[in-house]
């Protein structure tokens, strides 16, 4: 699977699907405003991804915060979209949501027939986490945390993160630079490797 994942996007021409393509898996990637998701979901897809950026304005500048990350000038109105070829039968969809608190239901509605979620984080502001897992736990979807490198970010142990987020000692927690394929390749075998072994659990019991 690693190197699936890992493998070049495709030309931009290769639009199409392969026709021996018969199965379709759903996966989520979510978390709060400017925390990378539309530059993860770019950095694997291989096709050019769909966006909904718009470019923001004053009448936003009083719900979404901007603090520490001042230089953001547009945010996701609907959702990002990639797609991710891993074998000649298997193909992955990658949805990408909104973080703010107002597309919440829009993005509830996007984990219908998903199989999990990767979780964005920032350690400038952990704490904006706790609603978007908040969300995932009540919908029962399964998640991992990847902890997105932002450059003069503070660098914590993973304990310390793990106990700032209250995770289940289950709970993948990686870092990544969603920059880079290869380390977003990493943070999303994370998810599918916690999902497979879910699935394990549940057979045997």
């Amino acid at each position: 699977m690693d190197s699936a994942l890992a493998s070049e996007p495709a030309p931009d021409g290769d639009l199409y699907l392969r026709r021996t393509v018969s199965t379709a898996a759903k996966l989520l990637v979510v978390g709060h405003f400017a925390v990378g998701k539309t530059t993860f979901v770019g950095s694997l897809s291989e096709i050019r991804p769909l966006r909904t950026e718009e470019t923001m304005t004053q009448a936003g500048a009083s719900v979404d915060d901007l603090a520490g990350i001042e230089g953001k000038t547009t945010t996701t109105v609907a959702m990002d979209f990639g797609r991710l070829t891993l074998s000649d039968s298997l193909v992955l969809y990658l949805f990408g949501a909104p973080g703010q608190q107002r597309f919440t239901r829009l993005w509830q509605d996007m984990t219908h027939g998903a199989l999990g979620a990767l979780v964005l984080a920032d350690t400038r502001r952990l704490e904006q986490s706790f609603d978007v897992m908040g969300l995932l736990e009540e919908l029962g979807l399964p998640y991992a945390v990847a902890v997105n490198h932002f450059d003069g970010a503070p660098v914590y142990p993973e304990e310390e993160i793990r106990e700032a987020l209250d995770l289940l000692p289950e709970t993948p927690l990686v870092t990544c630079d969603a920059r880079d394929r290869v380390s977003s390749t990493r943070a999303l075998i994370s998810l599918v490797e916690y999902l497979q072994r879910r699935t394990v659990v549940r057979e045997h019991v």
